[in-house]
């Protein structure tokens, strides 16, 4: 049966990364791979993870299985850190989350249950979206349209074409938002414009299906939530998913979490009964160990204080890049969008062959799209990258 298989492409990112791994160039840096790193290019285990994880070792009885819905824990917790302590959605029922293999097996899992409930969903997503989106979703069966989201010439959000293309999105429809730090432009809604967009959903009847993979990594954990919230806030169902990946840290461990509003109680109950079949028959159980590490810390008022620090530290580290990666590369041109953008990712606007120059010529890698993550800069490394890009452009 494999003989007739053809090998594929290997994926560019990968292929980026080992090329990257390949060069024997000591000051190669590396502005491709989408992970946090600090000032000395490793991404690093938090404090508050590792004193959680000491714990957890210490405490832990049993390797037993979690179950299909995961920790009710940790599910708690999730539910309070994306809407809220306040939220009124919360003790109401009409919210449920399960855990899942990281924001990866959550989107996954929110596709399967679409295609459950209506074999025919439509999900729009925007131009661009994070690569993984089109196969994760469009690998479970669901029809993929794209509306327009950046503007290519100034690299800002093309606002206007987006409300134009949603129009005709039709009732039923899902309609995949980022929450904030938008993957891979930078580019996040404004309040103001997350209130547009909730009016529109509401008037046409859609489905809001939010990513949120970036919480606290743009300006801090509740304004990179404040969209979304009220957006919940206003609609009667919604699909939530979240990664722990960036701002825990726990690449590795594939932590993430699922969650469903619906419109009742009762909707709710059947709604969540139905995802859970559907989890059982892929996964089975989702891992449990970096989900325990995050409802320690978030459980702990000292160890969450102590993670929402080392959070912030983050979140500061990468806004301060952006303004010197931004006033840097002024001499050549404005590149201020890059200091009005969000969390970690940018595209600096140049072509491929300014991008193939730049590796080849000064080691500096980044994708093709020129999409850059800001954290793999550093004070040290950012006047040499600045200089190469100048040189190019």
């Amino acid at each position: 049966m494999f003989e007739t298989l053809k090998p594929l492409p290997q994926d560019p990112i990968l292929q980026l990364m080992q090329t990257f791994r390949d060069d024997p160039r000591p000051d190669k840096v590396d502005l491709g791979i989408g992970v946090y790193k600090d000032d000395a290019g490793n991404t690093p285990i938090m404090a508050a993870v590792h004193e959680a994880e000491r714990r957890l070792l210490a405490g832990e009885t049993t390797k037993s299985y979690v179950g299909p819905a995961g920790s009710a824990g940790f599910n708690e917790a999730m539910a309070r850190l994306i809407l809220g302590d306040d939220s009124s959605l919360i003790g109401c029922q009409r919210t449920s989350v399960v855990q899942t293999p990281g924001g990866c097996g959550a989107l996954r899992m929110a596709a399967e249950f679409l295609r459950l409930c209506n074999p025919d969903t439509t999900v729009w997503v925007s131009t661009p979206t994070w690569a993984n989106h089109l196969p994760l979703l469009g690998g479970a069966g669901l029809t993929i349209r794209e509306y327009p989201y950046l503007n290519r010439d100034t690299l800002q959000v093309d606002f206007a074409s987006m409300l134009e293309s949603l129009e005709r999105a039709k009732a039923g429809d899902v309609v995949l938002l980022h929450g904030c730090c938008h993957n891979p432009s930078g580019a996040d809604l404004s309040f103001e414009q997350w209130q547009e967009v909730t009016a529109l959903i509401q008037r046409k009847g859609l489905l809001p299906f939010v990513d949120m993979a970036y919480q606290g990594l743009g300006d801090g954990l509740e304004p990179d939530a404040a969209g979304l919230r009220h957006l919940a806030s206003q609609v009667p169902e919604m699909l939530v998913a979240a990664s722990c990946s960036k701002n825990f840290g726990l690449y590795r461990e594939r932590t993430g979490a699922l969650m469903l509003i619906s419109a009742t109680v009762s909707i709710n109950q059947a709604a969540t009964s139905q995802l859970l079949s559907v989890i059982r028959s892929h996964y089975s159980m989702p891992p449990a160990h970096g989900a325990a590490i995050v409802e320690i810390i978030l459980g702990d008022n000292d160890l969450t204080e102590q993670w929402q620090r080392e959070l912030n530290g983050m979140c500061e580290r990468i806004l301060h890049l952006r303004h010197a990666f931004a006033d840097a590369l002024a001499p050549a041109g404005d590149f201020g969008f890059i200091a009005r953008q969000r969390g970690m990712f940018s595209f600096l606007g140049i072509t491929p062959e300014q991008v193939r120059q730049l590796r080849e010529e000064h080691g500096i890698y980044m994708l093709d799209s020129s999409r850059v993550n800001v954290a793999g800069l550093n004070d040290k490394v950012l006047p040499r990258v600045a200089d190469a890009i100048r040189s190019v452009l």
